[in-house]
């Protein structure tokens, strides 16, 4: 499976990956907007948007293109990478009920 990541901090990208990689899931990350997001998502299977760290227009473009890709999208505040496993862990729990 794979995520992508929209925002969080440059300096835990390593970290991001680790995380998704010790759950099973392969990753990009996107911590600031460099061109066209649309071209660059691939078709993953959950998008992971750090809202406290990246812009509303990051944000809208992200959203738009994964609905229109019907990708589910996972909303967590913090930019930590606790955070990051507790949301991967709800949404692996959620998938299987």
């Amino acid at each position: 499976m794979s995520i992508v990541i929209i925002g969080g901090n440059e300096c835990m990208e390593c970290r991001y990956r680790e995380i998704c990689k010790k759950n099973g899931y392969k990753a990009k990350v996107f911590t600031k907007e460099k061109g066209a997001i649309r071209k660059k998502l691939g078709c993953p299977d959950l998008m992971v948007l750090f809202t406290n760290t990246v812009s509303h227009k990051m944000v809208n473009s992200a959203t738009q293109e994964a609905k229109r890709m019907e990708i589910p999208i996972l909303h967590i505040h913090s930019s930590s990478s606790a955070a990051l496993q507790q949301g991967l862990e709800e949404y692996a729990a959620n998938a299987t009920a």
